[in-house]
């Protein structure tokens, strides 16, 4: 009842403007991380951004009033010490997301041990060093926290040449479930979004060959590939306190890919 009240009494505060929300966006300036430090600088968040892009951080940094961290998320100590600064100077860490991530399109035959653990430790060592630095503050705060991940539709619809990215984002699905259940009890929410083909510059190769784009927008049934704001949209949404009943989720962010067959 002691935890219900605290995160009640802080939602009320936050949607009263008594007080900003203190968010944090892992590869802030990537092509989604982007979008979400856009969405939440314009709801008002008092927003800090990382990505090992230093050049593009500022830009965004610049652009949506964000403090800006060049920060290497692999790195768990990194991590760690963000958060902390985060803290001592924000007095608290309402959410977190981690945007950081990669493609690597081989069959398996065909990637070699460092290019896997490459796509390893970007798209899953760095969700676990922030599920890890993030529970370890919000479970001791008022209100608890939200962590939103992010997955693919890959990690749950077999697609060609995509075994170490699903292998990947897969593991990022079973830590957010996991940790949603770890710290249920502090009123911190752990989620997961898992988008299709999105349109960024991590995807420019895909997306800008106009053979593999039609063939990509023919896969998911919606027709057509992804914007980044599409899936910054679920991402802040997942962040924001109104949906203090939500934890454990994957949301699906794909077109309908994951779920429904495209009509040929």
């Amino acid at each position: 009842m002691q935890n219900f009240l605290a995160v009640n009494f802080i939602q009320i505060k936050f949607m009263s403007g008594e007080i900003s929300p203190v968010m944090v966006v892992i590869g802030g300036a990537g092509g989604i991380g982007s979008a979400v430090a856009r969405r939440l600088a314009k709801s008002g968040c008092q927003l800090v951004l990382t990505s090992r892009n230093p050049e593009r951080l500022v830009q965004i940094g610049a652009e949506t009033g964000a403090h800006t961290f060049p920060l290497d998320a692999r790195d768990s100590a990194a991590v760690e010490t963000l958060l902390q600064s985060v803290l001592a100077s924000h007095g608290r860490v309402d959410g977190v997301v981690n945007c950081a991530g990669s493609i690597l399109l081989k069959p398996a035959h065909l990637i070699s041990d460092q290019e896997f653990a490459d796509t390893l430790a970007t798209n899953l060592t760095t969700a676990f060093n922030l599920v890890r630095a993030a529970a370890r503050l919000m479970m001791k705060q008022a209100g608890g926290g939200s962590i939103v991940l992010c997955s693919s539709v890959a990690a749950r619809r077999g697609l060609v040449n995509h075994e170490a990215i699903a292998a990947a984002k897969a593991g990022v699905e079973g830590l957010a479930l996991a940790a949603a259940a770890s710290y249920a009890r502090f009123g911190v929410r752990v989620n997961c979004v898992a988008p299709g083909l999105t349109r960024t510059e991590l995807t420019r190769s895909l997306t800008q060959n106009e053979v593999v784009a039609k063939m990509s927008a023919a896969l998911h049934p919606l027709g057509r590939i992804g914007e980044p704001a599409e899936v910054a949209s679920a991402i802040c949404w997942l962040l924001d306190c109104e949906q203090s009943w939500v934890t454990g989720q994957v949301i699906g962010i794909d077109g309908g890919l994951s779920q429904i067959q495209a009509r040929s």
